[in-house]
């Protein structure tokens, strides 16, 4: 591998022009190029290099010998929206040929609710003297391969590109909503409808979209399996649908015209509308004459049934307007209210998995509430994580968990949380392994209860949830109930807040005779069922850099009493030696009975604020519920990549 390297210019040591850039496991075909990739800057390639070519239609990409046609589509989608544009690839940098033009870019990728800066150097990967990666039709215009570069970067490696969903690339290039439907499986059953919602299921046909808001969704189609009108194709490609229209035929018929681009670069349609197909004699001269000149390099055109019959799957992105409004893509209707909030699913305290699981209720739970009946748009966005493979071992996406959202409509301000759960959700979607998934519904006024979840039990992850709708609406995340209203969960969560005082109840730790003067938090277990019952978590409210050490000693109130004497009695459990830590804690177990927890500085006299949590394994019967991982038609075409 060579890099040439120009005096003064801006070198990327974050992304190296050398091996460690380009592959990152050596699984992909990638790795064919050892030894052949050289790394120049656009002026080593060709004289006189752009951004964007003079002409629109050479800014199009065209895929290398990367298979990223999925990251590609996205990149045809920017094409279309200035705004969106401007977003990812900021105006007015410097650019060659200018006095302060270094060699250095700046893009913004939309990563799990946030716009991050992501820089890169201008040189690109080549294979003599020209770009083998992704680039424009123009060989001058350079915007596709500088971006496709800080994608890279983005994630780990250009071999990271190598296949991946258009879904996920259009959010980040737009932080919009992106919806994947077949074109092949028959509508989904609708779910049962009450008076609060219509919710529009993941049936839902591409026909349903109006001709206006086609034009203006970011839309793309894909090919699962060998496709016979396009035998080129093979498995797993993707293309951006550009245009629809509605052309009148010479007998008086009306049809539906889509233009397509194929990621390739060249025109690879063998039916009735490719150019010179028997399509066009039936539509006027004129027509047909500007149809076919709206047509680039690469493009080509088929009808509303070729399309159906020739695609497997179609991804929709909302559109997103200057004030950053979204716009449905079920009733065109711009949802001018947005809200975002983060959680996580952590193992023994909240990843309770499905509803299959008497744990379903520990796992994270959220408010929404509703001020006026309107339009509701919901998305749980798992963060990804491409360095390490699913928890449990799952074999259907090496980076995702199996996710859902369930919602159910709270009557009443005091309710039995578990009931609630045992009941069907008002809306919900079934466990899938994609990144993000969506609930549509018109809700009237109230509260919402949403439940995220892993379909398995322990399956740990950091998730975002959005929300937008037509209507006011807000979003919190549910407090934990009290104790008296959790008796039949398998586990509960209460925390104590509490002080240590000088002169009052800064006792110290065990090695002094003020110790019973710590805080005495009381402790009640109830359930025993074998192995570990009871977390006990010590926090303390200091600065990093001034901390105590700390722990705590756990301590058996004796049958019929209820008064401690720690000095005379010994802890039946301990978390020391103290240390200087934020937080600690211990997971053990503890006989039905009644205890009390002693929180304690090491040294005596010391000040500063605490929280005691205590997470309690208790009885709770199992939620009678049958849910399943997705269809196996659905799952196959869940984790299927674009990588042609």
């Amino acid at each position: 591998m060579e890099t040439r390297e120009h005096h003064g210019m801006f070198a990327d040591p974050d992304f190296p022009a050398d091996d460690s850039s380009l592959f990152c496991d050596y699984t992909t075909p990638l790795p064919k190029l050892l030894g052949d990739v050289t790394w120049l800057r656009p002026q080593e390639i060709c004289e006189h290099p752009q951004l964007f070519p003079d002409e629109p239609a050479a800014a199009h990409p065209k895929q290398g010998i990367l298979g990223d046609c999925w990251l590609l589509c996205a990149c045809s989608m920017l094409l279309k929206n200035q705004h969106h544009l401007n977003k990812v690839f900021p105006p007015e940098q410097p650019l060659w040929g200018d006095r302060v033009y270094r060699g250095e870019f700046r893009f913004q990728f939309w990563q799990n609710g946030l716009w991050i800066e992501v820089r890169v150097d201008d040189r690109l990967p080549c294979i003599n003297d020209t770009l083998c990666f992704s680039r424009c039709q123009s060989p001058r215009a350079f915007w596709v391969a500088l971006l496709e570069k800080a994608y890279a970067k983005l994630r780990g490696s250009y071999e990271r590109l190598w296949a991946g969903q258009v879904c996920e690339a259009v959010v980040d290039l737009s932080g919009t909503i992106a919806v994947r439907w077949s074109l092949k499986e028959a509508e989904s059953p609708r779910q049962p409808n009450d008076s609060q919602t219509q919710h529009k299921p993941n049936g839902t046909k591409l026909s349903d979209l109006s001709l206006e808001l086609k034009e203006r969704c970011a839309i793309s189609c894909c090919v699962h399996s060998a496709s016979t009108g396009i035998p080129e194709l093979g498995q797993y490609h993707a293309m951006s649908v550009m245009e629809w229209t509605i052309v009148t035929m010479i007998t008086g018929e009306q049809v539906e015209l889509i233009r397509i681009r194929n990621p390739w670069g060249r025109r690879s349609w063998a039916g009735v509308w490719k150019e010179g197909g028997s399509g066009w004699p039936s539509l006027e001269p004129s027509c047909a004459q500007a149809l076919l000149g709206r047509t680039a390099e690469g493009e080509f055109w088929m009808d509303e049934a070729e399309f159906q019959h020739e695609f497997d799957e179609v991804t929709v992105g909302s559109p997103v307007n200057e004030a950053g409004h979204l716009q449905s893509i079920y009733t065109g209707s711009y949802l001018t209210h947005s809200h975002q909030i983060g959680g996580r699913w952590v193992k023994g305290h909240s990843a309770g998995g499905c509803r299959n699981n008497s744990t379903f209720s520990i796992n994270p739970k959220f408010w929404i509430k509703v001020c006026e009946r309107g339009e509701v748009l919901l998305s749980l966005l798992q963060y990804g994580c491409p360095d390490s493979p699913a928890e449990g071992g799952g074999l259907q996406h090496p980076h995702l968990q199996a996710i859902a959202l369930h919602m159910w409509k709270v009557e009443k301000k005091h309710f039995n949380l578990n009931r609630m759960l045992n009941k069907p959700p008002l809306v919900s979607h079934t466990h899938t392994y994609d990144r993000e998934v969506v609930l549509h519904a018109h809700l009237n006024p109230g509260f919402y209860l949403l439940v995220p979840s892993t379909f398995l039990q322990g399956a740990e992850g950091r998730f975002l949830l959005r929300v937008y709708s037509s209507c006011p609406a807000s979003l919190s995340v549910m407090k934990s109930p009290p104790v008296q209203h959790c008796s039949e969960g398998e586990w509960e969560t209460i925390s104590s807040h509490s002080c240590w005082s000088p002169g009052s109840t800064a006792g110290g730790s065990r090695n002094f005779s003020t110790h019973g003067l710590n805080p005495n938090i009381p402790l009640t277990v109830t359930y025993d069922p074998g192995g570990n019952n009871t977390k006990v978590t010590l926090r303390q409210h200091r600065p990093e850099n001034s901390l105590h050490a700390i722990g705590f000693h756990i301590y058996k109130v004796p049958d019929g009493e209820s008064l401690l004497t720690p000095c005379a009695t010994s802890p039946v459990v301990s978390c020391v030696p103290h240390a200087h830590s934020q937080e600690v804690s211990v997971f053990c177990r503890l006989q039905p009975g009644e205890y009390v927890v002693i929180p304690s500085t090491y040294q005596p006299e010391l000040s500063a604020h605490f929280t005691l949590t205590f997470t309690r394994r208790i009885h709770r019967k199992a939620v009678q519920s049958q849910e399943l991982l997705g269809h196996v038609v659905q799952e196959v075409s869940c984790v299927s990549v674009m990588r042609r």
